[in-house]
Parts: structure tokens; C-alpha cells; sequence
């Protein structure tokens, strides 16, 4: 790769590769990512145009991106993927969204996970292995869907979803308020209460599901940003399934989403909000830099504020890539560089031990980009309200870094508890009794109400 950024046959406007952190890739990543950044200028930008406009789900930018074998990214080169690591899918989404198209990075996001949740367990299931042999061929997009109408973010509680056994395998019931890439897909990772469920919502399952066999209604959804990624509700209603699509053992969705889930959602996703921050300031460069005023003499880049608000951007989003790569090394390093093997034995669950950093990264990430996306617009002016300059879109897409769970309110609620009072204290799942609390509000009660209570409690 040569030392000067290229868009298409021209320098790239925005900034160089001496504010990227290019040590981190291997020369193999490096091509990647440039032969990306040349798929975004002729193909993806263009796209994400279309996708906002018209609510397009982006099937052609995931068409390109598979004849580059980006589906098979973190697939093993064994079953003909790129064999790929965590640094490279932060490399890669970042890309996507800073240089091509949001909407697209965050489905790629999604597909990332369930290809993750899927790898987990890829080792005795021809059905998976074989969806991952023609993942790039045939163009095979993934999701997740784990997501619950009753509980919102709170997505490790599948209230209203379940699976039960059945004579040719599983009966799969599963209602989504969110899924990406909803009715699009070809092949979802859900997770419900597992079989053997008996009202303990730890108790979690994964199931594979095609495409046809999910009911959606695109056609409802129109969101503020991300517009393409066609993020709606979506059910299973009820669809039996045969015995080799449940994705690892029955009550395996807990560890699933500890080890595979969450990691690679909240890496990519926050490697998706990265990315937008520098596509905005790479805008914004490019406007102040041209734009002039002509009473003064001065281009707007020579003011001083607008030059304190680029550094400040450039600053805050380089200090959350760098959170983002040092985790995603850190997880390279504890898999043997993403080597899916190690998890043959279902209890090597290394990730799970750093899940409580990745919710920082998400948060630093989102929180960045609400900001950077502010200041962008601040810098350019007027024309930063023209969809045409690109800061307008990019700002309602970033918007939905803090909203999206686990949202940010409930991450920063889950690393300053489990710092102050253990990990235990986060109680996923509703089961443990905060005692200092029932006593409080005991005490609170006359003789007769503590006797009213206790009559209520034995009746129970």
C-alpha cells in the first residue's frame, strides 16, 4: 500500500493514513481495506445515497462486499473464508462506514454476529458449515434477532419468545421488535427461552432460521437514520425446525452471547460509530478547506474555532479507535488469533472475561459520535443542513449509537455496579433479592401491614 490515500485516481479528500493507525494491520489487512476503500468510491457511497432515500436495503453493497469474500471474513480458510481476526472486522466496519455506506456497516455488524454466534458451534453441524462453504458464492447475509417487544434493549430476556421439542426437532416461536436486516436475511441467529425453560430466564437456546421461514413487513419501516438497514419487527411463528439447527447445546444462548454475541456486536457497532465520526470529519475537511470568505480572505479552515473543533474530533475519535483496536487485539489474543477451534470444548469461553470492557467501548464510541456529529455541522455551517454535503446523513445515522442496546444509559448502569458492588449485582435475569432494599420498606410498614403482607405472602 502506498503512503498517500487514493480515491478512485485522486488523492482522498478527507484525512490521510497519518491519522489512521495502520501499524496495527497486518499487510493482508491492509489490502483489504484498500481494496475496500476503492469498492466504497465506486460502489457502496453511491448506494447509501439510494438506501436513505428510498429505505433500500443495501443487497447490492453486500453483493460487492461478497465478491471480495467480506462474508466470509471471519470464516476459517478451511471452509474457504478469509480465516480473519477481531482487528480486521473493526478494520473493516470502520471502513464501510466511514467511506461507503452506515447503513451497510451496521447490517455487515449483524452479519458479523450471527457469523460469530455461528462459528461458535460450527464444529459437528454440517448445516452451518455448509452455509459458510457458500457464504461469499451465493451471497448468504446474516443477522440476529434477539431483540423482545416486552423488554426493549434488554435483549438477554426473550419474554415473549419460546422453543419447544418436537417430533421432526424444535417448534420455534420468536417475536422481534428489532431485527436488522429483517425479512432480508437468508439466515438468522434467534435466541428464546430453551425447551426445558420452567420460568428461569437464564435458561437461554440458539436456533437457525432461513429466511422463509420468518414473516416481516418491511414496507413499515422508516427510521431516522440508518435508513437502509431495514431494522423492524420480525416473528417465527411457530415454525418447526429440524433437530440440527439448534446452534450448540439446549441452554447454550447465555454463553453464546457472553463469548460470541455480544463481543462482536459491541466491537463492529462501535467500530461502525468510529467510522461515521471520520467520514464526518473527513467532510468537513473538505468543505472548510474549499470554502471561502471572500470579505475577509480567509477560508473557513483558517479560523481558529473551526481548527479547535476538527482537533477535538480528530482527538476524541482516535482516543475510541484505540480503545476499539486494543480490545479487538486483546480478544485476538486470548483465541489464538480468532481461531474458532479452541471452542470444541464448549467451556473455553474466553471473551466472556473482557465482555465488561467491550461495553465501555460501545459507550465511549456512541457517546463520541453524538458529539463529533454536532460539531461537524457547527463547522460547516449552513451547508452542513444540505443532504447533498453529506453531514446531514451521516449525523442521523450516528444518532443511533446511544439508543441501541444495550443502550448507553444501561451500560455506563452496568460498569460503575459491577465495580461498586460485584458482578453478581447486575442480576441479568431478575433472581436475586436485594434484601437491604425489602427490609427498608418493611420497616416502613405498621403492625397491621407487616401482618397483611405476611397473610398475602403464605397465600402465594
Amino acid at each position: 500500500m502506498g503512503d498517500v490515500k487514493k480515491w478512485g485516481s485522486e488523492d482522498f479528500w478527507g484525512l490521510g493514513y497519518e491519522f489512521d493507525p495502520q501499524w496495527l494491520l497486518t499487510p493482508a489487512q491492509q489490502e483489504i481495506q484498500e481494496k475496500l476503500i476503492a469498492l466504497c468510491h465506486s460502489t457502496l457511497r453511491e448506494n447509501a445515497i439510494e438506501s436513505d432515500k428510498q429505505l433500500l436495503f443495501p443487497r447490492k453493497n453486500f453483493e460487492a462486499l461478497a465478491e471480495q469474500g467480506l462474508l466470509g471474513l471471519l470464516v476459517p480458510k478451511e471452509l474457504g473464508g478469509l480465516g480473519e481476526n477481531h482487528v480486521a472486522a473493526a478494520m473493516v466496519v470502520e471502513t464501510i462506514a466511514r467511506y461507503g455506506c452506515p447503513s451497510t456497516a451496521m447490517c455487515y455488524t449483524m452479519h458479523i454476529g450471527a457469523v460469530a454466534a455461528a462459528m461458535l458451534r460450527y464444529h459437528e453441524s454440517d448445516v452451518i458449515q455448509d452455509i459458510m462453504r457458500r457464504i461469499d458464492s451465493d451471497c448468504l447475509v446474516g443477522t440476529l434477532s434477539y431483540s423482545d417487544p416486552e423488554t426493549g434493549s434488554h435483549f438477554w430476556y426473550p419474554i415473549s419468545s419460546r422453543a419447544e421439542r418436537a417430533e421432526d426437532g424444535w417448534k420455534v416461536m420468536k417475536k422481534a421488535s428489532w431485527t436488522t436486516s429483517g425479512g432480508f436475511a437468508d439466515w438468522y441467529i434467534v435466541q428464546t427461552t430453551s425447551p426445558d425453560f420452567a420460568g428461569d430466564y437464564s435458561n437461554l437456546s440458539c436456533f437457525l432460521i432461513l429466511g422463509d421461514e420468518i414473516l416481516s413487513d418491511p414496507a413499515n419501516w422508516d427510521g431516522l437514520g440508518l435508513r437502509g438497514n431495514q431494522s423492524g419487527p420480525i416473528k417465527v411463528d411457530d415454525v418447526t425446525i429440524p433437530e440440527e439447527r439448534l446452534v450448540g447445546p439446549v441452554g447454550d444462548g447465555a454463553s453464546s452471547n457472553d463469548e460470541a454475541v455480544d463481543p462482536f456486536f459491541l466491537l463492529c457497532s462501535s467500530s461502525c460509530w468510529n467510522g461515521i465520526s471520520m467520514g464526518l470529519i473527513d467532510i468537513a475537511k473538505r468543505h472548510t478547506t474549499q470554502k471561502k470568505h471572500v470579505d475577509v480572505g480567509m477560508r473557513v479552515c483558517d479560523y481558529p474555532t473551526i481548527q479547535d473543533y476538527v482537533g477535538e474530533a480528530i482527538i476524541d475519535t482516535n482516543t475510541a479507535r484505540a480503545l476499539v483496536f486494543q480490545m479487538a487485539q486483546g480478544m485476538d489474543k486470548v483465541t489464538d488469533n480468532c481461531d474458532w477451534s479452541i471452542h470444541a470444548d464448549t467451556s473455553v469461553l474466553p471473551r466472556a472475561d473482557m465482555l465488561h470492557w467491550m461495553w465501555q467501548v460501545k459507550f465511549a464510541a456512541a457517546k463520541n459520535v453524538a458529539h463529533v456529529s454536532d460539531k461537524m455541522l457547527h463547522a460547516c455551517g449552513g451547508t452542513g443542513y444540505k443532504p447533498a454535503l453529506g453531514i446531514e446523513r451521516y449525523l442521523r445515522d450516528g444518532k443511533a449509537g446511544w439508543v441501541m442496546g444495550p443502550t448507553n444509559e444501561v451500560l455506563r448502569q452496568f460498569v460503575g455496579k459491577s465495580a461498586l458492588l460485584g458482578f453478581d449485582s447486575l442480576d441479568y435475569w431478575n433472581q436475586s433479592v436485594n434484601e437491604r432494599v425489602l427490609h427498608n420498606e418493611i420497616k416502613k410498614l405498621d403492625t397491621e401491614a407487616k401482618k397483611k403482607l405476611a397473610e398475602e405472602l403464605l397465600a402465594e
